[in-house]
């Protein structure tokens, strides 16, 4: 396909009149609705930006971060209209695609942060996830490389490329175009305005059943839509399916143990299973475990999906084992829906969803633990002992080491869980006064 070659920016800029001002405000007031931004900075703050009218004072904080010397484009990744979550799972999985040749080529020169666009309303499904480049050199290849990209995509929906562009006024444009014949045209235009922060992250009314499940059809459902390009996805929901969906507790104590990796977990779990003749158990369980590698490199909503169901696998374990001794869990819903949280929502710790959000609160449908026991230690310590271990790494768990900001989320986000709450346990002493205060605990705790 041939694409229209434009000149570089500064040169436009020089020969941009008052007339073609004109248009482009006048292409603003013509836009159906207005549209919200919010981009991940590298510092991990956000800042939010809004399409509207040039006569509501422009901030020129946004023309520094958008606009020249270097140019920067957005990239959104549209839901495609439909019931379900087959939408969802395909606009994720786009969107990863999109991340990965955004990685490649002469796009590698870019700055990329998370971009997420959504409308005034608070529904969710509003969320388009996408990406902010930012070319500091504005070299006419980057944007030759996107249209490519975006001329190379198969699908019916296409992303959408916004480019910034400020005037000789001093006034920063989105400009949005869409590939049709031999080129590329504009199909949009607004002034770029500085928006207030929203009052909540705009990403939370979408993190329910998108990446935390509140019940095991939600989570099937995902997995259900990923039977046609995972085929290890059918063998996961044959195993759910023969899990009986109405099961009790047996007589005996049912304790979780979470923690970060490093904390001791593994060591914790075995000792005091062998202290109390309990079985453990760990999620996800080994009938699936074998998977975990190719769910882990599918994005958020399926790898989450992956994960809680395998929560409710070894819930039906629990109930077996829990009528004839106690049930010590390696990991359970906490760590599940934690990572999902911290990995999902952009930002430093202001950002997570506030305490008592109803994200933070257990499936009604899946067999509670009695007490739930998060293992902690220092950064420091932890960084100590994760030297030499050489375990293979999950995607998140590879992050904590890499992102301070990450890890303190996480840890944020457990300490946020309720019903059941976490009982956190310091584990940076020996292994002996971890073990005496972790059974002191459950013996409290017990019947």
């Amino acid at each position: 396909m041939a694409l229209v070659s434009r000149p570089r920016a500064p040169l436009w800029l020089g020969r941009l009149s008052r007339r073609l001002c004109a248009q482009l405000r006048a292409c603003a007031g013509t836009m159906a609705r207005p549209r919200r931004f919010t981009v991940e900075l590298p510092d991990c703050s956000l800042t939010h930006f809004i399409l509207g009218d040039p006569a509501d004072h422009p901030d020129a904080r946004l023309t520094a971060l958008l606009g020249p010397p270097g140019r920067s484009y957005a990239l959104c990744v549209p839901l495609v209209p439909g019931r379900g979550c087959g939408p969802r799972v395909q606009a994720a999985r786009r969107h990863q695609r999109l991340l990965q040749q955004l990685r490649q080529g002469p796009l590698q020169r870019c700055q990329l942060s998370k971009l997420l666009g959504y409308g005034p309303s608070d529904q969710a499904g509003a969320i388009q996830h996408g990406f902010l480049l930012r070319d500091p050199s504005d070299h006419p290849d980057t944007r030759r490389a996107l249209l490519q990209l975006m001329a190379s995509c198969q699908e019916a929906v296409q992303p959408q490329l916004a480019e910034f562009q400020a005037d000789s006024q001093g006034l920063l444009w989105q400009r949005l175009w869409e590939l049709r014949g031999e080129g590329e045209v504009q199909v949009d235009c607004a002034c770029v305005l500085q928006a207030p922060e929203p009052h909540l992250h705009p990403l939370l009314p979408d993190l329910l059943n998108s990446v935390v499940f509140q019940d095991r059809d939600a989570a099937r459902a995902v997995l259900e839509e990923c039977t046609s390009f995972i085929p290890e996805a059918r063998a996961v929901l044959a195993l759910v399916d023969e899990c009986p969906k109405e099961i009790q507790k047996g007589k005996f104590q049912v304790i979780a143990i979470e923690g970060l990796d490093a904390t001791g977990k593994t060591t914790v779990t075995q000792s005091v299973s062998e202290s109390l003749s309990a079985v453990l158990l760990q999620s996800p369980p080994p009938c699936i475990s074998q998977w975990r590698k190719i769910f882990d490199d599918e994005p958020t909503i399926i790898r989450r999906a992956f994960y809680s169901l395998g929560n409710y696998l070894v819930a039906s374990e629990i109930a077996k084992e829990s009528a004839k001794s106690p049930v010590i869990v390696d990991r359970y819903w906490h760590s599940t829906a934690a990572y999902a949280i911290a990995t999902e929502v952009s930002g430093g710790l202001s950002f997570l969803p506030p305490a008592h959000h109803p994200v933070y609160q257990w499936p009604g449908d899946l067999l509670k633990p009695d007490l739930v026991l998060l293992l902690t230690v220092n950064p420091e310590e932890r960084a100590r002992r994760l030297l030499g271990r050489g375990l293979e790494k999950t995607k998140e768990e590879a992050e904590l080491e890499a992102n301070n900001v990450f890890r303190q989320k996480v840890e944020m986000t457990y300490q946020r869980m309720e019903n059941p709450s976490c009982h956190l346990v310091d584990a940076s002493a020996s292994r002996e006064r971890v073990l005496q205060t972790v059974l002191q605990l459950i013996q409290r705790a017990g019947h």
